[in-house]
């Protein structure tokens, strides 16, 4: 049967009161982000590849130029910290800050983690909630095989991961920047493909990085990757001899839950756009649709 876009029928998504229908064509959902850029919404084939692997890469999004000036500030951060400002060190802050709200990270987390009456075209639906440096060389040979099972974990987990027929909601869900070239198998991020949805207990051979349980991939420079914290994942050694691994592993999650203990400085919030602002609101949801011109 051919697909036509009448074959994607709507959800049937619970509104919070009396088991009523909350309808996605009604919702006011942001459309901007904070630069005033539109908002990119993921494609039907990348929202069936994250719901039914867990993990999505959108290779090659960055500019040469932009690839260029998130690289040279990412290793100032690293080696020559104090040259930079206070409030700026740390992998949100110059020219990263950006990033943090990307079109195509707004379009993702619209989809998958924000909550609708939460959001507006001045707030965001979602909560920025970690955001830090990676940085691997040979000999670097982190492997810790860690999360999966998402779809049976409790509320306050976040590690969960729940779907029905035409929507997902990933709960905590990380955001990858590859600022150099990764070749598969040689140190990037380690995956048991669509792992946020088993329901039996992983195996002995999930210890061995070697196993044909683990996917991987290789990526161009500037690469953007998503992926549910639900599903079982792990870092490997980086054997890449031509360049070492350099990267922007965040979190975000609905407005009312937070996982890290982490915050950005606070003079970095003071410096941001209103709206950027809104992704590090308060963590509760009552009364949590805010006006940033208003603080």
């Amino acid at each position: 049967m051919a697909l036509t876009d009448d074959t994607y029928a709507k959800p049937f998504i619970v509104d919070k009161n009396l088991g009523a229908n909350l309808d996605p064509d009604e919702t006011d959902l942001t459309r901007t982000n904070s630069d005033g850029e539109p908002v990119i919404e993921p494609t039907q084939e990348q929202k069936y590849i994250f719901d039914s692997k867990g993990w999505v890469l959108i290779p090659g999004v960055l500019t040469e130029n932009e690839v260029k000036e998130m690289r040279e500030f990412g290793y100032q951060l690293r080696d020559n910290p104090d040259s930079i400002p206070e409030h700026e060190r740390s992998p949100l802050g110059g020219p990263m800050q950006k990033l943090s709200d990307h079109p195509l990270v707004v379009g993702f987390m619209n989809e998958f983690v924000a909550y609708p009456a939460l959001a507006s075209q001045d707030c965001y639906g979602f909560r920025m909630e970690s955001c830090s440096l990676m940085h691997r060389t040979i000999g670097d040979t982190p492997f810790g095989p860690h999360n999966g099972n998402g779809l049976w974990r409790f509320p306050g987990d976040s590690h969960f991961y729940h779907c029905v027929p035409g929507r997902a909601h990933s709960g905590l869900t990380r955001v990858v920047w590859e600022f150099n070239p990764v070749k598969k198998g040689q140190g990037g991020t380690l995956f048991v493909t669509a792992s946020h949805k088993a329901v039996y207990t992983a195996p002995p051979s999930i210890q061995d990085p070697g196993s044909p349980l683990w996917d991987t991939y290789s990526c161009p420079a500037g690469s953007l990757m998503f992926f549910t914290e639900a599903i079982t994942h792990s870092s490997s050694a980086w054997t890449n001899t031509e360049n070492d691994r350099l990267a922007i592993f965040s979190c975000y999650n609905t407005v009312d839950t937070k996982w890290h203990d982490w915050d950005p400085h606070p003079t970095l919030l003071e410096s941001m756009p209103p709206k950027r602002r809104t992704l590090f609101r308060p963590v509760h949801a009552a009364n949590n649709l805010i006006n940033p011109e208003e603080g």
